[in-house]
């Protein structure tokens, strides 16, 4: 690969419209992005959603694309009817059931690898210790660290043994923030002390069954970096996640449109400066033009020496270990497995019996 290729592999980007078009063969097949991420917008039903990553795959024949959603059960669900709608990660959280939420990881994961999607931005792992927290919530399983270790727990192996790849998320931990960082920028003052005990537990328990990936928190947490919110922080990323936590699976940055970041640094040097803290990947959901500034900021940084193609290839080499250990060898699925799986009798019982408890 060209150094321009290997940075491409490290962006991941959302887009426009439910076919194949002249932007989408430009942002994967020129701009040569390593994953995608579909949002409600991109979706019509099982079949063109099956039919949209075919057709995205055929554009990135050198290396599987990663091609995401947020299906996280209750109100962060991409996907629609006839698509099984599960309940909220905090409704399993208070069943107490840690197969009944396995047994959703699994329903989940056999629904998304129908239609093509191997990667899954869930299970949240935040600890929901504010109850005024505006973006967490019910999205969390709930206030205790052994509920959250648990049920997050069980929800990844349920979708990673179906070979789709769970994201954790929001590292290091947003469930104490009093703002949303799609709006602003949280700050968490708890003590380093709180955060292990607390907060950090969820991440070290899912890390130590094999965690595939993680996805940043723009929060700022003073006791560990008083200058930079996580997304961009070394101290967090490379200190803590990568060589006290041993993580060395893919890390992921939630997206860098979010105010959190973009009121407060301009996209390149955003761009730079969470690679050069630890990040592997950067998501872009919104901006159709930040995947291709985004390579050429990060191009210019090697050029510059800001950052070595060293460290580039330390990321590309968690990405191409992550596409061979879930992408490769896979039998592409079909529209008889749509109908054998999406929506399907045991994923409605599934959900029936979760709420009759």
């Amino acid at each position: 690969m060209t150094l321009k290729e290997k940075l491409g592999q490290l962006v991941m980007a959302g887009f426009e419209g439910t076919r194949s078009s002249k932007a989408l063969t430009r942002l994967v097949a020129t701009t040569r992005v390593g994953g995608v991420i579909l949002f409600r917008r991109n979706v019509e039903s099982p079949a063109q959603v099956l039919s949209l990553t075919r057709s995205l795959q055929r554009m990135a024949p050198r290396a599987p694309l990663f091609i995401a959603v947020d299906q996280e059960g209750g109100r962060v669900s991409r996907l629609p009817p006839p698509f099984t709608q599960f309940p909220a990660s905090a409704v399993l959280g208070r069943r107490k059931s840690v197969s009944l939420t396995y047994a959703v990881g699994e329903a989940m994961g056999r629904e998304l690898a129908a239609v093509g999607i191997n990667m899954n931005m869930a299970p949240v792992l935040d600890v929901n210790t504010n109850a005024a927290n505006p973006i967490i919530g019910d999205r969390a399983y709930g206030d205790s660290p052994m509920v959250v270790e648990e049920h997050g727990l069980a929800l990844m192996v349920g979708l990673q043994d179906c070979r789709v790849i769970a994201c954790g998320k929001h590292f290091p931990g947003h469930g104490a923030t009093s703002q949303d960082s799609h709006l602003d920028l949280p700050e968490v003052a708890v003590s380093l002390h709180e955060l292990e005990r607390t907060h950090l537990r969820p991440f070290e328990h899912a890390i130590a069954n094999r965690l595939a990936a993680v996805m940043t928190a723009h929060v700022r947490y003073p006791e560990m970096d008083s200058m930079e919110p996580a997304t961009l922080s070394k101290k967090i990323l490379t200190n803590l996640l990568r060589r006290a936590m041993g993580f060395d699976g893919l890390v992921i940055t939630d997206a860098l449109e979010m105010k959190a970041i973009s009121d407060r640094y301009d996209a390149a040097s955003a761009a730079v400066k969470a690679v050069q803290a630890g990040v592997d990947v950067l998501l872009y959901c919104e901006n159709p033009d930040a995947p291709a500034e985004a390579i050429d900021a990060l191009l210019a940084a090697v050029r510059r020496r800001q950052l070595s193609e060293a460290r580039v290839d330390q990321s590309l080499n968690r990405v191409l270990r992550l596409k061979e250990r879930f992408l490769l060898g896979e039998k592409p699925p079909t529209r008889a497995t749509i109908r054998a799986v999406v929506g399907c009798d045991a994923h409605r019982r599934l959900v029936q019996q979760i709420k009759a408890l």
